[in-house]
């Protein structure tokens, strides 16, 4: 793939050559340096109130990916040759509560990190995201569901990310949550699973890597005013 023009990333080429990869190519491995990139992608994602409501298994490893692989036991079993033959596999986690501790666990990282000049500053955020986490507990009572949204955004700005790479990837909500949420204690430490992305590249046989690119055209989905 080549994705720049005139020494720019060249977005549109990146969107046409990012698919859903249906089959990996198990001899292929993703490099040291995009492996760090690939961390950083997960890490530098926006969230709301910069709450960070995630966690993140990175597997690598046969012995990591045979773990992640009972997610796919089953019913899911047609995502297991996904996750083996994959490079990377990527789970990704999502808070299961937030409170006050934890806003101010976060708020004393952003005051670690420079990000306050006055220590009134610092009060004022804290305030702020107290006012808007409490609006999804009390108000709306949908808080468990706004912290996956976050992560949700995580996952579509990982998966640009990892094209701009030139890595193949597969996103599978075909899992069995509550078995990697055992195989990992994930519960017990205050999260549960959500999504695994499989990450490497594509198989000269993977079907779906020649077919078109579908979508909505233009004129349905966008109103310009």
């Amino acid at each position: 793939m080549e994705a720049k023009v005139n020494g720019q990333i060249d977005l549109k080429e990146v969107l046409n050559w990012r698919y859903t990869t249906k089959e990996f190519d198990p001899t292929k491995k993703i490099s040291k340096e995009d492996e760090d990139n690939i961390k950083a992608l997960l890490q530098m994602s926006a969230s709301s109130i910069n709450s960070q409501p995630w966690h993140f298994i990175i597997a690598s490893t046969d012995e990591g990916k045979q773990r992640l692989a009972k997610g796919t036991e089953g019913f899911f079993n047609f995502n297991k040759p996904k996750v083996l033959d994959a490079s990377h596999v990527v789970l990704f986690c999502s808070k299961t509560d937030i409170d006050d501790d934890y806003l101010q666990h976060v708020t004393d990282i952003e005051d670690a990190d420079g990000r306050f000049a006055k220590e009134e500053f610092k009060t004022q955020n804290f305030g702020a995201k107290q006012l808007f986490t409490n609006i999804h507990r009390f108000d709306l009572k949908d808080a468990q569901h706004w912290m996956e949204k976050q992560v949700y955004l995580n996952i579509g700005n990982f998966l640009l990310g990892v094209a701009a790479l030139g890595i193949d990837a597969v996103p599978m909500e075909g899992i069995d949550v509550k078995a990697l949420d055992e195989e990992f204690g994930l519960r017990e430490k205050g999260y549960t699973s959500l999504v695994m992305v499989g990450l490497g590249y594509r198989s000269a046989n993977d079907f779906n890597a020649g077919l078109p690119k579908s979508r909505l055209p233009k004129t349905e989905i966008f109103t310009e005013i």
